[in-house]
């Protein structure tokens, strides 16, 4: 399975920011450093995690270091990959290929531990 760089909703089709307004929306960036094993793992485990959770009410956005390593800075990203959890707020960050469901869920705080 690969990806592809740019927003993605629930349903896979681009969507504009009027569309993301939402107090239950939740907002990811998977920071990744090419199509490498770990950050394709980490997409599929965080695609299938959103859809059990969170069907139709996220988006993710995956930016790829290698095209565009200046957005590392903005989001304080020093390893990949990393998923950055910027609505809702607080920011949340969790690095590894996100294989471990609940560890995931605590860190989004979807489930408490």
């Amino acid at each position: 399975m690969a990806f592809n760089e740019g927003l993605e909703s629930a349903a896979g089709e681009e969507v504009s920011g009027e569309e993301v307004l939402s107090d239950d929306f939740w907002e990811l960036r998977l920071y990744v450093a090419g199509q490498t094993p770990n950050s394709v793992k980490a997409f599929a485990n965080l695609k299938r995690i959103c859809e059990q959770e969170l069907k139709n009410r996220y988006v993710i956005k995956v930016i790829d270091l290698l095209e565009n390593p200046q957005l590392a800075k903005g989001d304080q990203i020093i390893a990949v990959p990393t998923l950055v959890r910027k609505l809702p707020v607080p920011v949340k960050k969790i690095v590894g290929t996100l294989q471990d469901s609940e560890r995931v869920l605590v860190g989004l705080d979807l489930r408490r531990q």
